[in-house]
């Protein structure tokens, strides 16, 4: 087997090859094909022969002599790699004769496979493929000499048909016809013959094949089907097989070729005419004077009649012990992790009917192999196309589905920008009440994990010993026992053990130089949209209660994130915006956690490294802390909030340059507060007059000072009517739903810039 790079090497050669050496090289496969024997060194010069055929632009013509031996090696070589290398290196060149002329092969019987595949590449007219039919059809005529004597034919057949099926005459269609008749109706119903391996056993003596059975393990009454069962097949049975696959194609369309009548109509007629005969004759004792079309659908009908009844059958109990078996001799094979899906749909599909206890098979599935094998992307692939083809009856029929979240998030964070897609799917059937809150820790951990998945791989392919093994901190830190827990808890392979560490800051530090690998970056890009994923998910199966706990989440979580460039200033852009939509929909969470969105609001930090979640936060106080949102809102709630953002803005305006959005959202929040409680107008009016007198010197620019100004402008001259004030800045619902001042196809918003235009003084 040649290596990779000497492919290439190869491929780089036969782009600059000359046509002397070229010539050079035919001579010499020629002499090696001369010999008797065809060794290593044959095979070997075969392959560079097809490298160099396929890799160039134009199809070459080989040297007479040359070709004609490759053709004949193709149709009596008895090895198998030699067959296929000269077939692939034939159907890369032109026939000696021209290239319209198909290879004349009548003196060899039986026709083998890759020669008629050869001859069926090369057929250049609706003359070359009727020969070759014929020529396939003639081997039909007599008994098989062997199983590969036929079986090639179909799929060489159905392709024809596929591509010109009026390339079939009328004699070549009864001849199939009574054939496919054969095949489907008369195959046998005993078990086909197990070759013996030999030895002192072999003889008479040795039990004879028994009876095909049903599904359901009862000996077979009727005729050979594709749904029998049999521990070995004859050669007829798989005729039968295969005549079945070919056989709804063929139906379809030998109208056209016998008949020559392409109209509406007359298939239409066809087809009823011809089902009626079916019927008629399936009970009838004269269906052999039946001509072979009509015959053919006479034996259709009753294969499928009998498949029909087949399907009947119950063969989950019988076959739970096999597959189950099969389960057991695989588990623990991580090179038939692929296998086990199969497995685990069957489980899925009947595990319930037969009363059998599953749990090993979905802890294997969902729990193990995505730990063992995350880095598989076929398996990856697989595991998630189950998942979202079965994501209703896992929720129902596998409670443990779920549990293994942690385990199923490793496949994503390996490859990220490979599997984001599918897990745009797939997350929303992992957000339950029980996991929403590790669930949520989880993804905004998952660079960390990825960064753990490689120091894992990282540290098993390097020992300590080797140089490769050394000279990360990271991996040392992975390998020292006294962050041995931290790591475990990330690698963790199910749910339960806790929401999230007590120590996750001290992770971020020994993974900060993790901060610049692209797997870890990438990792770190899929987040923000798996978070929205999450949060519109989350509303609709979480109560109150556990929302309450996601503010909180989200809230403590804003400091601590992985030091990625870009990926913190993201999250907090996500934080913010579904900050706003839980409150909306629950506007009793501000009151439910006052206290810890205080705190947060009344840290002057959070201003420079949280400055967009922060200003959401402070709008959040400042439009739900009201008695018309939630009956518990007192006159001290609003007044601690109204002192502890009244202090923040007093002390951001007198030592710093404040950002102009987050001083306008506090004297927003300000004055909707003093909107509720009178007592409070005069201290946020002393505030607002200073701003009209343009004592703004901590503004960094004009455009800053007139932003701000402009604001505390309207909001002085609300606040100067308090009965005006609170209806504008906490107006009732009546008055925000529906919104008629914005509604473009209302009378309103004409009528308002209408009277804005008389008023305006300037």
């Amino acid at each position: 087997i040649l290596s990779q790079g000497t492919v290439f090497l190869i491929i780089k050669v036969s782009w600059e090859i000359g046509e002397e050496e070229l010539q050079k090289f035919y001579c010499r496969i020629t002499k090696q094909l001369m010999g008797k024997e065809h060794g290593h060194d044959v095979i070997d010069s075969l392959q560079r022969l097809h490298l160099i055929m396929a890799s160039t632009k134009y199809t070459r013509r080989l040297p007479v002599e040359l070709h004609q031996r490759l053709l004949s090696l193709c149709v009596s070589s008895s090895v198998e790699q030699l067959t296929v290398l000269t077939s692939a290196v034939l159907r890369e060149t032109l026939p000696p004769s021209g290239p319209g002329q198909i290879y004349t092969l009548h003196d060899h019987s039986p026709l083998p496979s890759h020669t008629a595949a050869l001859m069926l590449s090369q057929a250049g007219s609706k003359e070359d493929l009727s020969a070759l039919s014929s020529l396939l059809l003639r081997s039909l005529e007599g008994r098989p000499a062997g199983i590969l004597s036929h079986l090639h034919t179909l799929p060489l057949l159905n392709t024809i048909i596929t591509y010109c099926p009026e390339s079939l005459t009328e004699d070549h269609v009864t001849l199939l016809s009574k054939r496919l008749v054969d095949w489907l109706r008369y195959a046998s119903v005993q078990q086909g013959g197990v070759a013996s391996s030999g030895g002192f056993f072999t003889g008479p003596r040795i039990r004879q094949p028994g009876p095909v059975v049903e599904l359901d393990g009862c000996v077979c009454g009727d005729f050979f089907t594709v749904l029998c069962v049999s521990q070995a097949f004859s050669d007829d049975q798989w005729m039968n097989l295969y005549s079945f696959s070919l056989l709804r194609h063929w139906l379809i369309t030998y109208h056209n070729v016998t008949d020559g009548n392409n109209s509406t109509d007359a298939d239409d007629r066809s087809e009823v005419d011809g089902s009626v005969v079916s019927m008629v004759s399936a009970t009838s004792s004269s269906s052999r004077l039946l001509p072979p079309k009509e015959r053919l659908r006479e034996k259709s009908f009753q294969y499928c009649q009998r498949l029909i009844e087949q399907s009947d059958r119950r063969c989950v109990y019988r076959a739970f012990p096999c597959v189950k078996s099969l389960f057991g001799r695989l588990n623990s094979d991580l090179s038939c992790s692929r296998v086990l899906l199969p497995i685990a749909q069957f489980y899925l599909n009947h595990g319930e009917t037969a009363a059998v206890d599953s749990e090993c098979v979905w802890r294997c599935v969902f729990g193990v192999l995505p730990a063992e094998c995350f880095n598989d992307p076929y398996l990856a692939h697989e595991t998630l196309s189950f998942i979202r083809a079965n994501q209703l009856q896992l929720h129902s029929s596998v409670p443990l589905y779920t549990h293994y979240f942690p385990s199923l998030l490793k496949f994503l964070a390996w490859d990220s920008p490979g599997l984001v897609s599918d897990y745009v799917d797939v997350l929303p059937s992992l957000v339950t009440a029980g996991t929403a809150v590790e669930l949520l820790h989880s993804l905004l951990d998952l660079p960390c994990l990825t960064a753990a998945l490689t120091l894992q791989l990282r540290s098993a392919c390097f020992p300590v010993s080797e140089p490769g093994g050394r000279g990360l901190s990271s991996l040392e830190a992975f390998r020292s026992p006294a962050h041995r827990g931290l790591f475990l808890f990330l690698l963790r392979g199910e749910a339960g053990s806790g929401d999230t560490m007590d120590r996750l800051s001290v992770l971020h530090d020994l993974l900060m130089e993790a901060a610049d690998w692209s797997r870890v970056i990438q990792s770190a890009q899929s987040v923000p949209v798996l978070l929205h994923v999450y949060f519109n998910t989350v509303t609709t199966v979480s109560d109150e209660r556990l929302l309450a706990q996601l503010v909180l989440v989200l809230l403590e979580r804003s400091s601590l994130l992985l030091n990625i460039p870009k990926y913190t200033a993201e999250i907090h852009r996500v934080f913010s915006h579904h900050l706003l939509k839980l409150c909306k929909l629950h506007p009793s969470l501000v009151v439910d956690q006052s206290r810890e969105l205080l705190e947060f609001a009344g840290t002057t930090t959070n201003i420079h490294s949280k400055e967009d979640l922060y200003t959401h936060v402070v709008w959040v106080l400042g439009e739900y802390l009201s008695v018309s949102f939630d009956s518990r809102c007192s006159v001290d709630l609003v007044t601690s909030c109204f002192e502890a953002l009244e202090a923040v803005l007093f002390e951001i305006t007198s030592s710093g340059s404040p950002s102009p959005r987050v001083v306008t959202s506090l004297l927003s929040a300000l004055a909707k507060l003093a909107s509720r409680s009178h007592d409070l107008i005069p201290r946020v009016s002393l505030f607002l007059s200073k701003l009209r007198s343009g004592a703004v010197s901590w503004c960094g620019s004009e455009e800053d000072v007139v932003a701000v100004v402009t604001r505390g402008e309207e909001l002085w001259s609300l606040l100067k009517l308090p009965s005006v004030a609170l209806s504008v800045l906490t107006p009732p619902s009546l008055a925000t739903s529906p919104r008629w001042h914005r509604d473009a196809n209302a009378t309103l918003p004409p009528r308002l810039r209408t009277l804005t235009g008389l008023t305006d003084t300037r």
